[in-house]
């Protein structure tokens, strides 16, 4: 990693990406300390440390969400809306194929997602600020106010982060959830470090067992992630020979990958979304209804950690269902004159690809599961609290990652430039 952004420092142009990149992060995390005008801080803090959805789209936001800055709702409007779009092209047969009708459907498909996100950002941080009684004025120009700072912030973070994708390097929007997801772990590993210590010059050696399990823990699931995230199951395909003129095409041995976690961390979401759903609504309905519910069905319970870990094996084979086709993958080998070796062509090749699909993703779906949970049953079985979630963890090693494979790319081809030249 380190060698690959010391070669890539040396390439004029690679270099200027690299700054690029830097910059705009820079700009977006000082947007994030810009105050939201009208809103009674100090409540919203403490609303967002109670537990619940809150305060898990605040791990999300890098905190900004208890803080309530313009940058408070981030990029998450904009991840709502484009699962919304990629559901709604499966369900919706015109914004199907308005999605397959090339780059310019896509285009579209992304000028609605903009829209969408602007007029998500802006109801959300109304119905948030109204729920959470977080403005200081409880007149209705007040939520306008509050609605039209945050949804101008969600645009603005959503601009930022596509202009590093087209002028820097990586995914821009990932890029800004791995930003705020990184200054959340870096005040949190700096507080845990001050107090460890703290605590080792008074003598005192309790908190050290805690903190090396922590330590050992993350870097494990660190590990794990990298791998899971780098694994693939390869399909070999063979492909005849064929005369087109008096050209010779086709021949060769191929390959299709399948990714071992396809679904990437959207089953934690939506699992982690809808058990902390009913305690957020019951805390703005009852305090003792809430409190039930925190005590039965929290995360520090059982009854949490199986429906949750039942959650994500769902949404993981759902959203496996809705984006990979075997029978149009085992058309498409077919159409181009290709076969997988020892399986017959038509329905078997179709079972096939789907068995292996199936196998997969609940390797995917069981690993999602633990990585998600790992925090929850440390703190249940031995009293460690993780400083981190399991989806964040997993979102922010992905990204890093990721970006690494794309600035890699890009020296390899920029190496080939040079040698042809």
């Amino acid at each position: 990693m380190f060698e690959t952004l010391k070669n890539a420092w040396k390439i004029k142009d690679l270099r200027k990406k690299l700054l690029y990149t830097l910059g705009m992060l820079l700009l977006y995390r000082l947007l994030c300390f810009i105050p939201t005008p009208g809103v009674n801080a100090a409540e919203l803090a403490n609303s967002t440390r109670a537990g619940g959805l809150l305060e898990y789209i605040s791990w999300m936001t890098g905190s900004q969400l208890s803080n309530w800055t313009i940058m408070a709702m981030g990029i998450t409007p904009y991840i709502n809306s484009s699962i919304i779009m990629q559901l709604l092209c499966v369900a919706i047969p015109a914004l199907e194929q308005l999605n397959k009708s090339g780059e310019e459907g896509r285009k579209k498909i992304a000028q609605i997602t903009r829209y969408v996100t602007v007029g998500l950002g802006f109801v959300q941080a109304i119905a948030l600020t109204y729920g959470l009684k977080a403005n200081a004025d409880p007149g209705f120009l007040s939520y306008v106010t509050i609605g039209f700072c945050l949804a101008a912030g969600t645009a603005l973070a959503m601009w930022i982060g596509e202009r590093i994708t087209e002028n820097g390097i990586g995914n821009g929007i990932s890029l800004l959830i791995f930003a705020g997801i990184i200054s959340r772990f870096a005040a949190l590993f700096a507080s845990g470090v001050s107090g460890l210590f703290t605590e080792m010059f008074s003598g005192k050696f309790s908190s050290l067992p805690a903190g090396l399990a922590i330590v050992i823990v993350s870097l494990a699931m660190i590990v794990g992630v990298v791998l899971v995230d780098m694994a693939e199951r390869r399909i070999p395909v063979q492909y005849a020979k064929r005369m087109v003129g008096r050209k010779m095409y086709g021949g060769q041995s191929t390959h299709i990958p399948i990714k071992l976690n396809a679904s990437g961390v959207l089953p934690l979401i939506f699992a982690s979304a809808i058990m902390q759903f009913p305690e957020t609504i019951l805390q703005f309905i009852s305090s003792s209804a809430a409190n039930w519910w925190s005590d039965n069905l929290g995360t520090s319970t059982w009854w949490y950690i199986g429906i949750n870990a039942l959650l994500i094996l769902g949404f993981t084979f759902f959203y496996s269902s809705i984006t990979f086709n075997p029978k149009e993958m085992a058309e498409n080998i077919q159409n181009n004159g290709g076969l997988i070796p020892g399986i017959r062509q038509g329905k078997a090749t179709v079972d096939f690809i789907t068995r292996i699909n199936h196998r997969i993703t609940l390797f995917g779906a069981i690993f999602l599961a633990v990585l998600a949970l790992v925090p929850n049953i440390a703190y249940k079985l031995f009293q460690v609290n993780l400083p981190f979630a399991g989806s964040s963890l997993l979102i922010a090693v992905s990204v890093a990652v990721e970006t690494a494979r794309t600035l890699e790319s890009q020296l390899l081809m920029r190496h080939y430039k040079g040698f042809l030249k």
